[in-house]
């Protein structure tokens, strides 16, 4: 007993200062959508019984009733359902119920691309006060898109997978699949992992030599390549796909790929990570899958890589504001970002990123709950101010989101000085943004002076105003879908309605009355919707042919059941949808269910030549022929589907285009550093607080001076000829004074942890005086703790990890309770409220 407790104090010591650093892999963002969801059962407190399973034969014309809605009104279009389309339906309908489970949570993964494979994990968790049961679960396999699914648990000797790591796929069009058991940290040397890489068809059973922190991620390429960070805060690594695992480093504290099979990590050279030393870290990089090491900063605070850049959250003294320090050559050299310092108070939070241009978000002292955009040069270095007031909730929840089915456009919110939200929008990567315009087919009334559409994104969906966020697809151009209302600002208390527009944003129409899930298939040549009933049950899913004009309702069911999400294959090629919820049995209990509908049988051409049309994005009515339609710097002209065209895009789709270049404007170059854009001008005019039109930074060791007359050309932007500002001149005046590059002498490396500083002697020497302290709390608090910890069972606080990922549901409502990123590192509570969050 005696050494389980000690087990036990030597599990918190280690476990309670690890924060996890969450991030994106590159290449992640080719993900449309997630593979991963996790829907939750929460019966409202008017349960029903149904009883009976059989799914019997129905009359067409059924439909739901809709929410009321308090915001100004719009008619929706509604078409009649035919009896043969009815028929068809029906029997292209699949319904399955999950008798006998269950289960308070389902965790679907899809597994490959164009495989039909979705892999369920139905998890029922143990009370936080039985540490050593932790649970049960079941798993369950469907090769043909939802359509049937089967009971596999046998497979893996029906042993308990946790639901916090759940079932991990391999990248892309890999079948390789990764089942993390939930294995007892007393008396169990290491955890165990099933692997497969039949997607699901067999498994094969690993011991581990440690017990996992975090899910286990996947290399963005090879998806036999694996790297976690264990309890203990070893980083491990398998290049066979689990069959063997070789400790890279001790005392890890985050880690990511970068570029190729560079690894990324950060860590403590006291082997533990305090959370008052996060400044002190040092960060690491290997390039041979971790047979040498180099280090390449030093007093880090968080760190992360998107688009290539490297970057670095630094306390240059201790205890002093954070700076941003970018490094684009994978770590040999670093640059310190022009940006606002962050105190303790403040964080910084990117919220996009590429190969060209970062934007960064710098929050306002205080809780003011806003901060300022900022958008990056080429090299993620010299940054201008894009948008003041920048709305970050008070759960810290950014609304910024990148329409990905139009280049260059972002939507997100702004707080007012008056306290009012209000949405704007950017169609040309931040250079400028204003409100939405009104929609369409919606009046606001007399008393309403600005009638503007404003949209509901993640801090709405956060406090359950909206069921899910502004919906795009880089398949379906133009396309976007969002709950919203029109007025002179965005409310919490309006009933949101569904308003859909067809060309990236410019314009709207009011679509669908209330709160729905929606989602996009066949590339954009179907919408699918289920009204989101918080109390009552559905039977009924909406469909639209025309880009949400006009929709069919179609009775998918005679027993209605409680709604929990709705799931399809990510990237839009499927015509399949699968409606999930659950339903209460005979006993009372409940039962899940999936009904997968298959649309092909509705749309049953496929569409020719005659189906399509050229499209100008960007373009409006009347505009000037040279310059309509240039965003950018350049036209690009779409082949996309006629909106009255009823027939199937197929899965041979492909988005075609053509690009020619415009002439250049003011609209084509951004403001320097130190410049802003006048406002209702394009002009950049010089800040109050700037001296001449010259500027001194350190870039690469070296002093240099740079000349700007206010204006940077936008990066990506192809413009040919016409407005031609002075270029900028860059002068090398010698090295540098200060701090220019974080990394070591040229050649060094390590495979150790060293104690060189005075700094890294002070922390030694302090974490030894404060372990007899530390033991003291832990041992109250151990049992309780690890439990915690092991099986996170609890209500999280949502606060921002130090780089954080902003996953893209794709019409689904992502799992509140384990936030997992696309790379597999998990969100956890003692996460600092620090750096980067990313739209993938």
């Amino acid at each position: 007993m005696a050494q389980r407790i000690l087990l036990l104090l030597l599990l918190v010591l280690l476990l309670l200062p690890i924060t996890i650093v969450s991030l994106i892999s590159p290449g992640a963002g080719c993900l449309a959508r997630r593979r991963t969801v996790t829907f939750h059962r929460a019966p409202p407190q008017d349960d029903a019984e149904h009883p009976g399973r059989p799914r019997p034969r129905r009359d067409a014309g059924s439909a739901a009733t809709g929410g009321a809605s308090r915001g100004p009104t719009f008619t929706p279009c509604r078409l009649p359902l035919t009896r043969h389309e009815h028929q068809v339906l029906d029997e292209n309908t699949h319904e399955t119920g999950f008798n006998g489970d269950d289960g308070s949570s389902f965790t679907l993964t899809w597994v490959g691309d164009g495989t039909g494979v979705i892999l369920v994990l139905s998890t029922i968790s143990a009370p936080i006060d039985s540490f050593f049961d932790g649970g049960s679960s079941r798993l369950y396999h469907s090769m043909d898109y939802g359509k049937s699914f089967h009971d596999i648990s046998h497979r893996i000797n029906n042993t308990f997978i946790r639901k916090e790591f759940g079932v991990s796929p391999g990248p892309g069009n890999s079948l390789n699949v990764i089942l993390t058991a939930d294995t007892p940290v007393v008396d169990n040397p290491g955890g165990i992992i099933f692997t497969s890489t039949d997607a699901g068809v067999t498994f094969k059973s690993v011991r581990l030599p440690f017990h996992l922190a975090q899910p286990i991620t996947f290399h963005f390429l090879n998806p036999d390549y694996l790297v976690v960070i264990s309890i203990d805060g070893g980083l491990w690594l398998s290049l066979d796909f689990g069959a063997s695992w070789t400790k890279v480093y001790d005392g890890v504290h985050s880690f990511m790929w970068g570029g190729g099979t560079t690894l990324f990590f950060s860590y403590n050279p006291t082997g533990t990570v305090e959370a008052g030393s996060r400044g002190e870290l040092l960060l690491k990089r290997t390039e041979d899958l971790g047979k040498t090491f180099t280090t390449i900063a030093e007093d880090i605070f968080s760190f992360g890589y998107i688009g290539g850049f490297l970057i670095t959250s630094v306390m240059e003294e201790l205890r002093s504001p954070r700076v941003i320090y970018v490094s684009s050559d994978q770590g040999n050299t670093f640059n310190r970002a022009h940006l606002p310092s962050a105190s303790t108070e403040q964080f910084y939070s990117i919220l996009d990123g590429d190969e060209d241009m970062i934007f960064m978000h710098v929050d306002n002292p205080g809780d003011t709950f806003f901060g300022t955009m900022y958008t990056s040069d080429d090299r993620g270095i010299l940054y201008s101010k894009s948008l003041d007031r920048h709305l970050f909730g008070g759960q810290r929840k950014s609304d910024f989101t990148n329409i990905t089915s139009l280049r260059g456009v972002y939507l997100t919110n702004k707080l007012e000085e008056d306290g009012r939200i209000r949405t704007v929008i950017s169609f040309d990567r931040g250079g400028e943004w204003s409100l939405l315009d009104k929609p369409q087919n919606v009046e606001c009334g007399e008393d309403v002076k600005n009638c503007n559409l404003h949209i509901h994104g993640e801090h709405s969906r956060y406090n359950r105003v909206v069921p899910m966020l502004p919906l795009s697809e880089p398949t379906a151009i133009g396309l976007v879908i969002a709950h919203g209302g029109a007025g002179d600002s965005l409310s919490s208390t309006q009933h949101p309605d569904v308003f859909i527009s067809s060309d990236g944003g410019y314009n709207w129409r009011g679509s669908l009355r209330g709160p729905h899930r929606y989602s996009i298939l066949d590339s954009g040549g179907l919408i699918v919707a289920v009204e989101a009933q918080h109390q009552g049950q559905v039977n009924t899913i909406k469909f639209s042919t025309d880009e949400g004009q006009c929709w069919k309702k179609y009775n998918f069911t005679e027993q209605p059941f409680f709604f929990a999400g709705l799931t399809s294959e990510p990237g839009t090629k499927t015509m399949n949808i699968s409606v999930w919820g659950y339903r209460p049995e005979d006993d009372g209990q409940p039962m899940w269910v999936a009904v997968t509908i298959d649309f092909k049988s509705i749309l049953t051409r496929e569409c020719d030549d005659q189906d399509y049309e050229e499209w100008l994005a960007h373009s409006t009515v009347g505009g000037e022929p040279e310059t309509n339609g240039c965003v950018l710097g350049y036209k690009e002209t779409f082949r996309r589907l006629r909106r009255l065209s009823l027939c199937r895009n197929g899965r041979d789709y492909g988005v075609s285009r053509r690009q020619s270049p415009c002439l250049c404007t003011r609209e084509d170059y951004l403001c320097d550093y130190g410049y802003y854009r006048h406002n209702n001008s394009s002009e950049c005019v010089r800040q109050l607080n700037t001296a001449g039109q010259t500027l001194e930074m350190c870039l690469n060791g070296e002093k240099t001076e740079i000349l700007t007359s206010g204006y940077r050309k936008v990066p990506s932007d192809k413009c040919e000829g016409g407005f031609a500002p002075q270029p900028r001149v860059e002068t090398a005046l010698g090295p540098c004074g200060g701090k220019p590059s974080q990394g070591p002498p040229a050649g060094q490396s390590s495979s150790r942890a060293h104690f060189d500083t005075p700094r890294e002697k002070m922390v030694l020497i302090l974490v030894c005086a404060g372990a007899g302290v530390v033991v003291l709390v832990a041992i109250a608090s151990a049992t309780l703790t690890v439990r915690r910890v092991l099986y996170k069972n609890r209500t999280p606080a949502y606060r921002f990890s130090n780089l954080r990922v902003r996953d893209e549901e794709g019409g689904i409502t992502p799992d509140l309770q384990s936030a997992t990123s696309s790379n597999g590192t998990t969100f956890h509570q003692d996460s600092d409220d620090e750096l980067i969050e990313y739209s993938t």
